[in-house]
């Protein structure tokens, strides 16, 4: 099928999902991955009614900004770990950075974004899994809570909500668990009303257990394979 076929079907999906947890699609928005995949795809997708797409790597995305700047109204969202030291460029690719895992890199960004005179929405990546070969801030860390006290000095972000990656399994029931913890903390941090932080986001489910996550509160799914098809490593 093709990259638009591929859509109207995970749109299906979605909101198939979305009925059976009696919700409204229209709640959940829809982010194609498009890490590794050229801007022939990307372009591809966003003539088919995609606006948001998640990039892994700074330079990745680097290498081909230029060629989707003429895409109106797309949105660039950096969902891979970020280095400190790329933290300016992402400030100046991205529309969001949605995998700010420590107070340093919030700092970066911060100040990056200042500089560039924008404001930089921003989501707190959660390692639910406590997996040590992946980023983000595990859910008890005290690193979480300097974030979030943190938050209201960074003027150039906004706290938009949370992301997290879960620990893969084939069977995707087995993922609800770490979706139901991560809006679990989800309601905690918007029960506490913190100056500056909004938990209106909670970005989380991909291509084989993007169902799940929306039965669990998903308001954000990252999809790739479902939409690009099976991506080979760069």
């Amino acid at each position: 099928m093709s990259i638009s076929e591929n859509i109207a079907q995970v749109r299906e999906r979605i909101a198939v999902a979305a009925h059976r947890a009696d919700r409204n699609p229209q709640e959940i928005t829809l982010m194609g991955v498009s890490k590794t995949f050229p801007a022939g795809s990307i372009r591809e997708a966003y003539q088919a009614g995609l606006r948001i797409f998640g990039e892994n790597r700074v330079q990745e995305f680097a290498a081909k900004a230029d060629a989707l700047r003429d895409l109106v109204g797309a949105e660039w969202h950096l969902i891979g770990h970020l280095q400190t030291n790329k933290a300016a460029k992402a400030a100046e690719l991205f529309h969001a950075v949605d995998s700010v895992d420590s107070v340093r890199t919030a700092e970066k960004l911060n100040a990056s974004a200042k500089i560039l005179g924008k404001s930089l929405p921003i989501l707190i990546e959660i390692n639910v899994g406590g997996e040590s070969a992946k980023s983000g801030v595990a859910p008890e860390a005290d690193e979480l809570q300097r974030i979030l006290q943190n938050a209201p000095g960074w003027e150039n972000l906004k706290v938009c909500g949370l992301m997290t990656v879960p620990p893969y399994t084939e069977d995707p029931a087995a993922a609800r668990p770490y979706f139901r913890k991560l809006r679990e903390i989800r309601d905690a941090v918007a029960a506490r009303k913190l100056p500056q932080i909004q938990m209106d986001v909670l970005s989380m489910g991909m291509s084989h257990d993007f169902e799940v996550a929306i039965e669990e509160g998903a308001t954000r799914v990252r999809v790739g394979t479902a939409i690009f098809g099976v991506r080979t490593k760069p």
